[in-house]
């Protein structure tokens, strides 16, 4: 998730991605306005869905123009804080939010969109989910439009945990995970897939446990440095939990190796019970499964993160996503006004049946019509606490900390105290 770097200030689709730029609108020189719109889909069919938003838009609006462009993931973290200095700005991007999108604000590469979101009773504003519109605020100015929210959960194979005699709804503490871990493994089945290789996913874990030990209160005293900031007993539970499970050895051979797609690989193809993943999981497994069809959907069950006994956080505490489109300083006013649209309630619900989001536009609740995604919008509207990704959250010096803590803590290659301190450290080195 957090690997930004720098490169080149041109522009350009990934060499892996071309067949999308059939999918883009050039700028022509007629047009009164060009609105650049930066994103990582890669998923076709979704772009069509984007295309026809934006085709709308524009038989709606004649003389503006939305240009589309696509980079891949790890392609788009790399070269956006150039691109942002540049005059190939986009004029909105895709932004994970937190601490990454706060560090944008505060160099001036935004747009202050407060009066737009505010203005005229605050209208556009109230529009959107609470949570999600807060989590676009820094020092009371917004900078992004949300788009979507998302949480990260459990995810089995039905007949993997009717084998090993493992009940999912079961799972209510952390040692009830733990046991079915043992299960499984007993039954002869790799009982988690795990992507180290890229390291964020492992950082779910972590975060997880903090929250459920530390509950809300307490992460927020960590993150602002009161106390013991993040070497306070409850991270260092934390670590401890996540070290236990690391000796049970639940990840399959190699996974320290193993990007996210691999991981969503070996969950579609049957060689690991469980992943810990994204709303939008099920439909990924099948992407990367080996036969390009994965688990049959019927097959795939669907739990949340379990509680720790004694901790102070709740179990209907989530973790996950919250996006929105960041708009760049020099953007023209058609940016708005397209984003605006683009993100009404009528076309995240269009985007919601197509299984790409869990809308953050108040009244498109009901577009999510999949099982297991609604499964998930469930989850959220009962949350108690939605918190951003740490790796997010923290910014990306911080994050990358958490993120190779993480997994040197579940590998065993760093005590649960000294990964605390390491993140520690990293927090006091941020602030320098």
């Amino acid at each position: 998730m957090l690997t930004i770097g720098k490169s080149g200030i041109r522009f350009a689709f990934a060499s892996a991605i071309g067949t999308l730029a059939l999918c883009a609108t050039a700028a022509t020189a007629s047009a009164d306005a060009v609105v650049k719109w930066l994103h990582l889909e890669l998923n076709p069919e979704y772009v069509k869905v984007w295309r026809g938003i934006a085709d709308k838009y524009q038989a709606e609006h004649p003389g503006v123009k939305i240009e589309m462009q696509f980079l891949e993931n790890e392609a788009f973290k790399a070269k956006l804080p150039t691109l942002l200095q540049s005059s190939d700005a986009p004029d909105f991007f895709y932004s994970w939010g937190g601490g990454v999108l706060k560090q944008q604000q505060a160099t001036g590469a935004l747009k202050d969109i407060t009066d737009k979101m505010k203005g005229d009773g605050g209208a556009w504003g109230k529009s959107y989910n609470p949570a999600a519109l807060k989590a676009v605020t820094f020092d009371g100015k917004i900078s992004a439009v949300p788009y979507k929210m998302g949480t990260v959960s459990f995810f089995y194979n039905k007949a993997y945990f009717a084998k090993a005699g493992v009940d999912a709804a079961g799972i209510k503490t952390w040692d009830d995970f733990l046991a079915a871990v043992k299960k499984l493994k007993d039954a002869g089945i790799v009982p988690i897939a795990g992507g180290g290789g890229e390291k964020w996913p492992i950082h779910f874990y972590w975060s997880y446990l903090v929250m459920r030990n530390a509950g809300q209160q307490g992460f927020d005293a960590m993150k602002t440095g009161a106390g013991d900031g993040f070497v306070a007993p409850e991270a260092v539970k934390a670590g401890e939990q996540l070290a236990e499970l690391g000796k049970l050895e639940p990840f399959q051979p190699g996974y320290l190796a193993t990007t996210w797609p691999q991981a969503l690989g070996v969950f579609g193809d049957g060689k690991a019970a469980m992943i810990l993943g994204f709303e939008t999981t099920e439909a990924f497994q099948r992407r990367n499964a080996g036969d390009g069809k994965g688990l049959a959907s019927d097959n795939i069950g669907r739990f949340a993160f379990p509680a720790v006994a004694g901790g102070a956080g709740k179990a209907t505490d989530t973790l996950g996503g919250i996006n929105a489109w960041a708009v760049t300083a020099k953007a023209p006013p058609e940016t708005l006004d397209f984003l605006a649209y683009l993100t009404n309630a009528e076309n995240e619900r269009l985007m919601a049946k197509a299984g790409m989001i869990l809308p953050a536009a108040v009244g498109a609740e009901d577009g999510v019509t999949n099982p297991l995604l609604s499964e998930s919008a469930k989850q959220l509207e009962a949350s108690t606490w939605h918190q951003n990704f740490f790796d997010q959250e923290l910014g990306p010096s911080v994050g990358r900390v958490v993120n190779d803590a993480s997994v040197a803590i579940v590998s065993g290659q760093m005590s649960p105290e000294e990964g605390a301190q390491t993140i520690q450290d990293a927090v006091e080195m941020d602030k320098m």
